[in-house]
């Protein structure tokens, strides 16, 4: 019986190993052979997930044919791999991908790091920042005295707590967009919702539209349930989104949905403006694709003098082209797993019909705490915290990358939690698996893209700041210079900052 349980042709693999390819290092880079190259490719391939731990590989003779190298070098690569434990064959079933012994199974998103690893590790991987105390506490203990007479009901509310239905529909109002309960459903963090929204309207096959690049976790989200993704790339630098290239892949593509954030776009901290906006929702419409459009960054406006256009669901005043999604987990902590989804009625009633097959509810707890946060202005004074703490963090991991690597390139964003970086034509993933032996995790950008996008690319969040992010810096700029001599392929590097 086979071992694997799915399949990478070669024509992918070809692809996904041709967008490491990296800007020829300085005179002193030492050039591996090409079977050790190959070899190399592949397990990082594997350790950031992009192929999957037990994917068939394709045969020796059929890579080779679509790399346009010798079997015998990808034949010395397999074995290679083998050898190290990223790789088990078997006559007669082929060869698939494994992870040796003892070494965690590679993430396909962008999952915390572990709390106990956090003393010999800087965490650049979760763009989260701590608990805004004494709000969060605050918030708990009202939530206890609130929870009594929801204690002595059964505790599913599919759609929420109408008490949190309530107040949220009341924000959309006071932003200028009117807003009934009936249009707001609860749900587990952000995630939840567009998973939700997801197995309602883009069954397995259908396309949806994404932003190029886009949240690594939503894109691996979709690609769980089977979606095809069409990905849109964005103009450069903070520019976002290019009006004309949407209007061809929605009028062409006639994607079932299409997912952006539009407020600090992550990971590029992009900020639509009103026309954008109203551009997007046309092309949308016209096009008859529904745009999910996720909020959870847009009140981390981090610049002072900054005025913020209107939600994008405030352009479509008709409710049957944007569905809305929001959360508690940037703006105030990612610990506190409440999300929430603007729609129409009619969107709002299906996707609690149907959470009786998922979830069922979300914990009466959690809402309790933030309708107690809402009610009391606990929520804005948290959210000021945050945006405190946020630029401060911003401002220093500015000042320390700009001195540490001078030759990365980035436009500084006006909001959000996230800096896209362009390396200098180093390999992402290198700098990504490098990073992690001296002791700073960051993720890659093509965790961000579709297909092995944006390979020169890193994602550095506002998560530390003053002497951590100095630190930080440090360590990325003696990642860089390991990738770019060579001397962190396929060796182990001796951690120079930790005891």
């Amino acid at each position: 019986m086979a071992q694997w349980t799915s399949a990478m042709g070669s024509t992918q693999l070809a692809r996904l190993l041709a967008s490491q390819q990296a800007r020829p290092g300085g005179s002193g880079t030492r050039r591996p052979p090409a079977y050790r190259a190959l070899a190399d490719g592949i397990r990082l391939l594997v350790l950031e997930g992009r192929v999957p731990v037990a994917a068939r590989l394709p045969a020796e003779r059929e890579l080779a044919v679509a790399l346009a190298v010798s079997r015998t070098t990808v034949a010395a690569a397999y074995e290679a791999l083998r050898t190290e434990g990223f790789l088990e064959s078997r006559r007669g079933a082929g060869s698939w991908t494994a992870v040796p012994a003892g070494n965690p199974l590679p993430a396909r998103g962008l999952e915390p790091l572990p709390p106990e690893a956090l003393g010999s590790m800087i965490d650049l991987g979760c763009a989260a920042l701590p608990a805004p105390e004494p709000w969060l506490t605050r918030a708990v203990q009202g939530a206890l005295e609130a929870l009594p007479p929801y204690a002595h009901t059964h505790g599913d509310y599919p759609a929420g707590l109408p008490a949190l239905r309530e107040m949220l529909a009341e924000r959309y109002t006071a932003r200028g967009i009117p807003t009934m309960p009936e249009q707001i459903m609860v749900t587990t963090g952000a995630m939840g919702a567009i998973d939700a929204i997801c197995h309602l309207f883009a069954g397995r096959g259908e396309r949806i539209a994404v932003e190029s690049p886009s949240y690594a976790n939503i894109l691996q989200l979709m690609r769980e349930a089977g979606a095809r993704l069409v990905p849109v790339a964005m103009a450069e630098g903070l520019q976002g989104w290019d009006l004309d290239r949407w209007r061809q892949v929605l009028r062409d593509a006639a994607p079932r949905l299409a997912y952006l954030v539009a407020d600090f776009h992550n990971p590029t901290g992009a900020l639509a403006d009103e026309d954008q906006r109203r551009q997007l929702v046309e092309a949308a419409r016209s096009a008859g694709t529904v745009l999910v459009v996720d909020e959870t960054m847009s009140e981390l406006g981090l610049d002072q003098d900054l005025d913020m256009p209107r939600p994008v669901c405030g352009f479509d005043p008709a409710g049957s082209t944007v569905i809305t999604v929001g959360s508690a987990s940037k703006a105030f902590w990612a610990g506190m797993r409440i999300g929430w989804v603007r729609a129409a009625p009619d969107v709002i009633r299906s996707l609690v019909a149907a959470r009786a097959y998922a979830d069922l509810g979300t914990p009466v707890l959690e809402q309790l705490a933030v309708n107690w946060l809402l009610n009391t202005g606990g929520w804005q004074a948290a959210v000021d915290m945050r945006r405190e703490q946020a630029r401060e963090n911003r401002d220093a991991l500015v000042a320390a990358v700009r001195r540490e690597l001078p030759g990365w390139e980035f436009e500084v964003p006006r909001g959000g939690l996230t800096l896209w970086v362009r390396t200098g034509g180093l390999s992402g993933s290198r700098l990504a698996e490098v990073g992690e032996r001296v002791g700073v995790r960051v993720p890659s950008g093509p965790r961000f893209g579709v297909d092995g996008a944006f390979e020169g690319y890193v994602r550095l969040p506002f998560t530390v700041g003053g002497a951590v992010a100095d630190e930080a810096a440090v360590r990325l700029a003696a990642a860089a210079r390991l990738v770019e001599t060579g001397a962190g392929a396929g060796a182990e590097v001796a951690h120079p900052f930790v005891a």
